[in-house]
């Protein structure tokens, strides 16, 4: 992914690669599958392949639309790309952790339900595009091959298209690229992409003024059909990439499968059946349950939703119902993502080096035994630990869990952004390459962040956000007998309080890792929190300025 050095210090490199070992060995074996020569396929007719990969959707696919309008056939094609269960690149993490790798799989099925619908199918491969794609072209005789898929942004994407591109040009193949995974095309930016503003508000004010979303693409009925006999091939089990399966954590505030039907039921349930989205700036900060954000971002980022059609629908809903701060704050988080991808445009590989997009030289520790103590929630810290162990548990994390889980390894503990941002990487659902990376290139203070040296105070955040505990107690059961607000720093309650809750510290709970100096000034809200004035979905504090909805951004503190 990154041209720098490879070094990872030891420990947690090892821990990660081990784990997971044999399951890479499997996938190796099950990539192998496919390279066996085929029967032959005859057409008198062209042929358009679709290598379909972040764009699992029917709805607003341009590919789909223009290889039906220029050949006799389209064959969309998914390849399960074995690099991408592997390791991450420093430290060796599941690169497609089981939470993703689900969604992921439930999306290609999904996808493939719909093209049949559609009369078409999916052909499903496992292995290297790079080598599958000439492959399959070559299989089938047409008298023209056309290849038409959606262009990535960063590294390893990149040299992948370079060399699938390469490869089918050698074979004659004629190959088509077309830009689609974001809000505003890149082409109707007021500005050239090395001139993309340093901050997200130029950025979003001069395409707001300037620019436009373009609409939706007309899709057929139809689709024009695969040639005949061609092998379809099957979707692999999880357990057939080298990914455990695991089952839904009951708990989990994003209990949705993957795919566009699914994502397509989410924007109606959100916007036309609940109007949730006319309260979402007031609820957007919550951490329960599925209703206090859009959840739309792991459809985003499989590409099972468009951005654009669910910009068409905030502005239907706006005109038929209500438009409000809080409709327009969804236009307002998806620029947002726009930002970052076109960022990673403009400055590459430096999104993931140490000194960030800025080249800012920052001393970061690497220190194995306090990462573990952090990704797998136990650092003592319970508003950090049970966002934590959500994450760990289903693949979500909610915007203001991230913000601060962020901020406590990075300021807190003072560990390498890099360890965090692969963590994120291997356990998220939602996980888009330029807004994960761009994200904790921001919050470490290395990005697009005009203010330097910001820090989330864990307590006064677990305090505004979590008044009562109550996500503390769903995902730190061990204190689920503390009361109130004392629950966020049970290390300043005395033996006698500990043992009435059943808690021993160092033992059933462990001791915090650190406790920051500013943690005290917030001692007197403890007793207080009934007091709260609580908003819908959860309380906030008046004025608080709050981050965006799929990733982490905002200055409260």
């Amino acid at each position: 992914m990154i041209s720098c050095s490879r070094s990872v210090g030891g420990r947690v490199l090892k821990l990660q690669r081990n784990h997971f070992h044999q399951n890479v060995t499997k996938l190796r074996e099950a990539s192998s599958i496919k390279v066996t020569p085929g029967k032959m396929v005859a057409t008198n007719k062209s042929v358009a392949f679709c290598w379909l990969r972040n764009d699992l959707r029917y709805h607003d696919n341009e590919i789909l639309t223009k290889a039906n309008i220029n050949a006799d056939h389209v064959v969309p094609v998914y390849c399960f790309d074995p690099r991408h269960f592997k390791g991450t690149y420093h430290f060796g993490f599941p690169k497609t952790g089981p939470h993703r790798a689900k969604f992921l799989k439930e999306s290609v099925e999904d996808l493939r339900a719909t093209l049949r619908n559609r009369g078409s199918d999916l052909v499903v491969r496992i292995g290297k595009p790079e080598e599958v794609l000439p492959f399959l072209i070559k299989s089938v005789a047409a008298t023209t091959s056309h290849l038409v898929f959606q262009e990535e942004v960063t590294k390893e994407e990149k040299d992948v298209e370079r060399s699938v591109r390469d490869r089918c040009k050698d074979a004659g193949v004629n190959v088509h690229s077309f830009w689609g995974a974001t809000l505003y095309h890149k082409t109707d930016l007021p500005f050239p992409i090395n001139k993309v503003p340093d901050t997200y508000t130029n950025f979003r004010k001069a395409v707001e003024a300037q620019s436009r979303v373009r609409g939706v693409c007309n899709m057929p009925d139809k689709l024009k059909p695969l040639p005949e006999n061609l092998d379809l091939g099957e979707i692999p089990t999880l357990s057939k990439l080298g990914v455990e399966e695991l089952p839904m954590d009951q708990r989990t505030a994003f209990p949705f499968s993957g795919g566009e039907t699914s994502g397509l039921a989410r924007v109606k349930n959100y916007l036309w059946d609940t109007n949730n989205v006319a309260n979402y700036k007031e609820t957007r900060n919550g951490l329960l349950g599925e209703a206090y954000s859009t959840k739309f971002s792991p459809w985003l980022a499989h590409g099972c939703l468009s951005p654009r059609y669910i910009f068409n629908e905030i502005k239907k809903y706006e005109s038929q119902r209500v438009a409000n701060k809080s409709t327009y704050w969804v236009i307002f988080e998806m620029i947002w993502r726009d930002y970052f991808r076109f960022v990673c445009m403009k400055f590459g590989d430096r999104v993931f080096y140490p000194s960030g997009i800025m080249g800012k030289k920052v001393h970061w520790k690497r220190n194995a035994q306090l990462f573990e103590m952090w990704k797998d929630g136990r650092t003592g810290v319970p508003f950090v630990d049970a966002n934590m162990r959500e994450l760990k548990e289903t693949g979500w994390m909610s915007n203001r869990g991230r913000q601060n889980v962020a901020s406590f390894l990075l300021k807190d503990l003072g560990l390498d952004w890099r360890l965090g941002a692969e963590w994120f990487e291997s356990q998220l659902l939602d996980h888009d390459v330029c807004s994960n990376y761009g994200n904790w290139n921001y919050a470490a203070g290395i990005g697009n962040d005009p203010r330097e040296n910001r820090k989330f105070n864990m307590v006064k955040q677990g305090l505004d956000y979590d008044p009562e505990g109550n996500f503390i107690r769903v995902w730190v059961p061990e204190l689920k007998n503390i009361k109130n607000a004392r629950i966020h720093t049970p290390w300043k309650m005395n033996i006698a309080e500990l043992t009435n809750a059943g808690v021993s510290l160092g033992e059933d709970y462990p001791k915090p890792v650190v406790i920051a100096p500013e943690w005290g000034r917030h001692d007197h809200k403890m007793n207080n929190s009934n007091s709260n004035k609580k908003q819908k979905g959860s309380w906030m504090p008046p004025g608080q300025k709050r981050g965006i909805d799929f990733y982490f951004s905002g200055n409260g503190k």
